[in-house]
């Protein structure tokens, strides 16, 4: 109840105060932006929470959380881009333009399958998943405002000034895209295949020998909590409950155990009369000296409804996000959204069943937002890929896929580890209600942006190697060895372009600055062929100006 929610608001201001943290080490300048940004996206949410009078539930707590991760992720795609632009010799005005105009896209394709799940789960699902519904549509479309207009307004009034045309300042330093990121994802993709299989498999397994722990909001009965002076057995718990009546009750430790005592116990039974509850509770008050009681009774169809409630709707979103996934991208995208989602959603599931944590209707909202973070999570990844389709006019799809991985890696490693944050705080310091829904979202969360990345994306380019255009392309992932970022290889080099300051464009206002150029040869290799091959484009660049020379 309140206790739990005051417990969640206190670990979500630490998580919070440690995304903070950690944006302004990874982004510097750009994460003191992102930061101020936050501040106004939280001012905009409690102001939309008052003024609405929205009642905030755990639930709708559990879709708080994850729209912190998708604002701060939304600042965060444009920012690797602004990065990307800035390593590749344009200036942070110059950057900051393009960096806006290229993540654009990519926040509002996210954020549309985002609000579609939310608004679906609004008008169909009961209880306390509209919450989280109403909790997620709300602050999905605030952070796409205050990432698109906040963060832009503050970066456009502080790009005139001279200082900030500072790679430094940026994080924009280095070669780009790390060694140890550019592995070949694509070309791996049945090691990736059998592992996840492997744990799906025994996901299952545990689900169907072991089966779940369902809690009270979906077996019905009474719960009785209460706490101890001291640390005590369960053992004497039992033999207390027993000695009233109640053998065959289910008794729980709750929190941290020391030497296999608690402090904190859950007993759950059948449905008690108000006398029988009193009883037990006397009975623990003078043999335990126990305090701090809690009693609910639940009816079994309360938990089934919104169980089923929630399913329908999510099986309604997902239809609908093929349907957009197929107009905006293509529908062989959409197998990867939905194998992907199943993945994370049975895995989260099946470590519930290993581990024998109580399932409550806080668990469904903790599986809403690991579906809620995964979908973002691809369509991050494939909005990359797609760019990159049309640019890369002669590469494979497994290199298209590998260059597009390794441009995104760098901002998925990102926000997984700062939307985790404010998630271990909640398993750590929150109360014991928190931990086990903080625990499906910091397993569900874990492996959702493993699939966007190792199942996703390696399962579309299987079934587009297949077309005939990409059938045709020969694989030369080699040619990319030597290279320190990819767009100085595949692309038009930006510093032999004349770029408007102020648009960040070649003076083509419909045109983006990065023009498609030829792809290595196919006998191209390591890094000496790589080299020569650049230069072998500028100087045609060159040979094709007006005066034959460069400028």
């Amino acid at each position: 109840g309140k206790d739990s929610l005051r417990e969640a608001w206190r670990a979500a201001i630490g998580g919070i105060v440690l995304v903070a943290f950690f944006l302004l080490l990874f982004y510097r300048f750009l994460g003191l932006v992102a930061v101020t940004g936050l501040i106004v996206y939280a001012a905009f949410l409690y102001a939309t929470i008052l003024l609405f009078n929205v009642t905030l539930t755990l639930p709708g707590f559990a879709g708080l959380v994850l729209t912190f991760g998708v604002a701060a992720d939304a600042n965060i795609v444009i920012f690797e881009r602004i990065k990307e632009e800035v390593r590749a010799g344009r200036s942070v005005r110059a950057a900051i333009s393009l960096g806006y105009k290229k993540g654009f896209a990519t926040i509002v394709d996210a954020n549309v399958v985002t609000a579609i799940t939310a608004m679906v789960l609004f008008a169909v699902a009961t209880a306390s998943v509209r919450g989280f519904a109403l909790m997620l549509l709300i602050g999905t479309v605030l952070s796409m405002l205050t990432a698109v207009l906040a963060t832009r307004a503050i970066l456009a009034l502080l790009a005139g000034f001279g200082w900030i045309d500072n790679p430094r300042l940026m994080g924009a330093t280095g070669g780009g895209i790390p060694r140890w990121l550019r592995a070949d994802y694509i070309g791996r993709r049945r090691i990736w295949f059998a592992f996840s299989g492997f744990v799906v498999a025994v996901s299952i397994l545990a689900i169907l020998i072991q089966g779940l722990n369902l809690g009270i909001d979906f077996r019905g009965g009474t719960q009785v909590t209460f706490r101890t002076p001291v640390a005590t057995s369960l053992e004497e718990v039992r033999g207390q409950a027993a000695q009233i009546g109640q053998e065959g009750a289910v008794i729980q430790g709750r929190g941290t155990s020391v030497d296999g005592q608690y402090t904190s116990f859950q007993i759950r039974s059948e449905s008690l009369t108000i006398s029988e509850q009193n009883v037990l509770q006397q009975e623990l008050s003078r043999s335990l000296q126990a305090t701090a009681f809690g009693a609910k009774n639940v009816s079994e169809s309360f938990g089934r409804q919104i169980a089923n409630s929630a399913l329908v709707a999510i099986i309604v979103s997902l239809l609908l996000i093929v349907v957009y996934i197929s107009v905006r991208f293509q529908w062989k995208y959409s197998i990867g959204v939905l194998v992907a989602l199943a993945h994370d959603v049975v895995i989260t599931v099946g470590v519930y069943a290993l581990t024998g944590r109580e399932v409550s209707t806080a668990t469904v909202a903790a599986v809403l937002t690991v579906l809620g973070y995964s979908i973002y999570d691809t369509i991050i990844i494939f909005d990359r890929i797609r760019e990159n389709v049309p640019l890369m006019r002669r590469a494979s799809f497994r290199v298209i896929g590998n260059v597009s991985l390794w441009e995104v890696l760098p901002r998925s490693l990102a926000t997984t580890f700062i939307t985790l944050l404010p998630v271990a705080a909640l398993y750590f310091f929150g109360g014991d209600t928190l931990k086990d829904f903080a625990f499906a979202l910091l397993v569900g969360i874990g492996f959702g942006s493993y699939s966007s990345i190792f199942l996703a994306a390696p399962l579309v380019a299987f079934f587009k190697e297949r077309e005939p255009e990409f059938a045709r392309r020969r694989d030369d992932l080699g040619a990319l060895e030597g290279v320190e970022s990819v767009g100085g290889m595949l692309l038009d080099e930006p510093g032999d372009e004349d770029v408007d300051e102020d648009s960040g464009t070649d003076g083509r206002p419909d045109e983006v600055s990065r023009a498609p150029a030829p792809v290595l040869p196919p006998t191209a290799g390591l890094g000496d062929a790589g080299a020569k091959a650049k230069r072998e484009r500028r100087r045609q660049r060159r040979a094709s100006r007006p005066h034959g020379r460069a400028r």
